[in-house]
């Protein structure tokens, strides 16, 4: 049970009325406030960030619930006994007797009547957008799968560890953990201990990888000795894994227009034990210094920038964040990405588009328009890629990973192959 203080009740509202400005990422927001009050210990920590995600993923239900005036504090106080199933006794020490008539009032009041955007906890054109594509009745569900806290997945690192032996030694040190479902390197952990001082992860042996993510790694599936780059590299947790597949072997490009993305990538090549991995950052996807690699490469990702809505289990402020418009300036630099990064491959080569997004324009219509602009590609069925590689998932042509149907955050990745 969450035990609540007047101190930690007043800094939860502090940090969460700078995240409703929606300015900034929460897991930014949250940083910066953890770091300029550091006498903070872990469980308060955990007890601020808990009840603030619980605001951004049921906000429109709180909001709903609270009526009028629904001020940052009125939510955290609703999150706290709708959500975290604090009583209203326990909150009476560290809440005015203003607060405690207004809690007891609206206790008292019928629940209120939701509507289908409020049911699934979007913003109504999100709701909308998916209800268009799944009907309503599985985009509640969809909704629901995704506003769910995600769990904490590994990928270990085939250089240095095997599965059965990581599961074996997490066990010892008495973490609960089993394989994944369909990755052949992933581990489930059935809660989320702090592992950035456990020996497997400071020697490289583990990394921390949604399993989703994994499976972009696995249609790739580049092979010893290939050339292969990482378009869209951001802090490199796929470069690591094409690295691991191709056994340190060949040379892999980890590109991206941010440096600072790209330095946090480097110490973790370095545990990786990695020796194949060349950073570089570029201004843009036409950046001059992609010619001298036009044609030539064997294997490029294009894990694309996009809204990141099929995360929210982990990022539930992106909900409130993204508009329409975003969505819409992001499909145009996709395409234009996609497009940049297909003149590196070589004929025969394959190329994988994905993004961690659930809606089919930034999706399925950037790679319709890619192939009726470049007939020298053609799909590559996902389900036929990863069935030789041991991985069984019925996926046809398009991959496309949720966490209604696969536990995973949501994906989507289609790979196709340069034919002339």
């Amino acid at each position: 049970m969450m035990h609540i203080t007047k101190n930690r009740l007043d800094e939860a509202t502090e940090v969460l009325s700078e995240v409703l400005r929606f300015e900034h990422p929460a897991d930014a927001v949250l940083s910066s406030f953890f770091r300029e009050h550091k006498s903070l210990g872990h469980r308060d920590r955990g007890v601020i960030a808990e009840t603030v995600y619980a605001v951004l993923r049921n906000r429109r239900r709180l909001e709903a619930w609270c009526g009028d005036r629904a001020t940052g504090r009125r939510l955290l106080l609703a999150a706290l006994i709708r959500v975290q199933g604090i009583s209203s006794r326990q909150l009476e020490e560290v809440v005015s007797a203003t607060e405690q008539r207004w809690l007891a009032e609206r206790q008292a009041a019928a629940a209120p009547q939701l509507s289908y955007a409020e049911q699934a906890d979007l913003p109504d054109w999100l709701a909308g957008r998916l209800a268009d594509v799944h009907g309503e009745e599985r985009a509640l569900r969809l909704a629901q799968a995704l506003n769910r806290p995600a769990p904490l997945d590994l990928r270990v690192n085939p250089l240095k560890a095997k599965r059965e032996e990581v599961i074996e030694q997490l066990r010892a040190d008495g973490i609960n953990c089993e394989a994944g479902q369909f990755s052949p390197l992933a581990i489930r952990l059935a809660e989320k201990p702090s592992l950035a001082k456990h020996p497997l992860f400071l020697d490289g042996s583990i990394e921390v990888q949604d399993e989703g993510s994994q499976l972009l790694g696995f249609l790739v599936a580049p092979k010893r000795g290939e050339m292969v780059a990482d378009f869209c590299a951001g802090a490199g947790g796929k470069t690591l894994l094409l690295g691991g597949l191709m056994r340190s072997t060949g040379r892999l490009y980890a590109f991206d227009t941010a440096e600072r993305r790209l330095a946090r990538l480097k110490p973790r090549v370095a545990r990786s034990g990695l020796s194949n991995v060349h950073t570089s950052a570029i201004a843009h996807e036409n950046d001059a210094r992609l010619k001298r690699l036009a044609g030539k490469l064997d294997r490029v990702l294009v894990d694309a920038p996009c809204s990141g809505l099929g995360t929210l289990r982990r990022n539930p402020d992106l909900k409130w964040r993204q508009s329409p418009v975003a969505v819409e300036e992001l499909t145009a630099k996709q395409l234009s990405i996609l497009s940049g990064a297909a003149r590196l491959l070589k004929k025969g080569g394959r190329l994988v588009y994905a993004t961690c997004s659930v809606l089919p324009e930034e999706n399925d219509a950037i790679v319709d328009a890619f192939l009726a602009a470049n007939p020298g590609f053609r799909i590559v069925s996902a389900q036929d890629v990863l069935t030789t590689q041991g991985i069984k998932l019925a996926c046809g042509e398009r991959l496309r990973l949720d966490p209604l149907e696969h536990g995973t955050d949501g994906f989507f990745a289609v790979a196709m192959e340069r034919v002339e």
